[in-house]
C-alpha cells in the first residue's frame, strides 16, 4: 500500500469507491448531526473489515438505518435490530448494531445539553487523539482508538486526512476544519 491514503487513491485511478470519498468527503467538516452520526456508525462498522467494504455498502447502511436519523435509530426495537441482523446489505454484527442504537441515545442526551452533537464536539476541541479517545469511551460504545481517530480525521477535528501535496488538501482547508482553526491556518 502507498505511504498515505491520498497516494493510494491517486494511484488507484478515477473509478474506485475510494476516489469519491477521498475527493468529496474525507476530512471535510460535517455540520449535520445525522451525518456525523452516520460517519461514526460507518467507522464503527469498519472495525475488523476494509474501508472499501464499508464504502461499497454505504448506501445500504443509509437505507437500513433510516438515513441515520438519530431520533429514529434511538427508538429501534428488538424487532428492528433483528431485522438489521438479517439485512444482507450491511454488516451482521449484533454488537455494532447495539452500539448504533446506544450511541444514537447518547447523542440525543448531548443534543439536549449542548444543542447538537457538533456543538458537543466543538466544546471538546481541541484535544489530542488520546484525550478524544477517553471522552468517546466514556460517552459511546464501540469507540476504540482507531475508530475515534478516523472519525475525527474524517470530519475535520484532527489533522492527517490528506497530505499537503494532495489536491484535496487545500479544498479541506477552505472549509476551515477544526484542526486548521487550531493551527490558525487560512
Amino acid at each position: 500500500m502507498a505511504a498515505s491514503y491520498c497516494e493510494f487513491v491517486l494511484n488507484a485511478g478515477k473509478d474506485t469507491v475510494h476516489r469519491h470519498y477521498h475527493d468529496q468527503e474525507y476530512g471535510f467538516p460535517i455540520h449535520n448531526d445525522d451525518l456525523l452520526f452516520a460517519r461514526l456508525v460507518l467507522e464503527i462498522n469498519q472495525a475488523g473489515l476494509s474501508w472499501e467494504t464499508i464504502l461499497k455498502k454505504k448506501d445500504n447502511f443509509f437505507k437500513a438505518f433510516d438515513d441515520f436519523s438519530i431520533n429514529k435509530v434511538a427508538r429501534y426495537t428488538e424487532k428492528k435490530k433483528e431485522k438489521l441482523m438479517q439485512d444482507a446489505g450491511i454488516i451482521h454484527n449484533r454488537l455494532k448494531i447495539e452500539a448504533a442504537v446506544h450511541n444514537a441515545k447518547a447523542i440525543q442526551l448531548l443534543q439536549k445539553e449542548f444543542g447538537s452533537f457538533e456543538k458537543w464536539l466543538d466544546h471538546h476541541h481541541p484535544k489530542t487523539k488520546e484525550e478524544w479517545v477517553k471522552v468517546f469511551k466514556t460517552t459511546f460504545r464501540f469507540t476504540g482508538g482507531e475508530i475515534v481517530n478516523e472519525f475525527l480525521m474524517s470530519t475535520g477535528y484532527l489533522p492527517g486526512c490528506h497530505i499537503e501535496t494532495c489536491p484535496v488538501y487545500k479544498k479541506v482547508l477552505k472549509q476551515k476544519p477544526k484542526w486548521a482553526e487550531k493551527k490558525k491556518l487560512n
